[in-house]
């Protein structure tokens, strides 16, 4: 982040966690704002950052909710980022949620291309377990 961002009084509190999970520079993209120019990362990768927070930082019914409301990603910049990106959590997330969406772009994912690793995954305790993605999810995410 910038110093101009960090130095400056937003008012809320800023969570500025550096991570290594996905591939620097896919997903990003520049935007300018009354001349400032500042890279942000596209939906399709801000939704896979959003995932590596849950859910210590952010909830996982929150994150399903914004992933719903996501119907234009782009199938071939999610394949790319999934088949890039170094968390099992993140990728087996996502496509239990996309795929529980119903998006019309889930259908173009290259999925044979994404390594979902093996064993199983606890995100929660006690929840529900999606046998498909050998994860455990909150039961009110199940239950959407």
């Amino acid at each position: 982040m910038p110093n101009w961002f960090i130095n400056y009084n937003w008012n809320v509190e800023l969570l500025q966690k550096p991570t290594s999970f996905l591939p620097e520079k896919t997903g990003i993209k520049e935007m300018e704002i009354k001349d400032t120019k500042i890279n942000v990362s596209t939906p399709e990768r801000a939704i896979l950052e959003c995932l590596f927070l849950a859910p210590q930082h952010s909830d996982l019914v929150e994150c399903y909710q914004v992933l719903e409301g996501l119907v234009n990603l782009k199938p071939r910049l999610v394949s790319e980022l999934l088949s890039a990106c170094k968390s099992v959590k993140v990728r087996r997330l996502f496509l239990y949620m996309a795929e529980k969406a119903n998006h019309q772009w889930f259908q173009f994912l290259k999925t044979d291309k994404i390594d979902l690793g093996s064993g199983d995954r606890m995100i929660t305790e006690s929840g529900a377990y999606s046998s498909k993605y050998k994860i455990t999810i909150p039961k009110e995410l199940a239950e959407l």
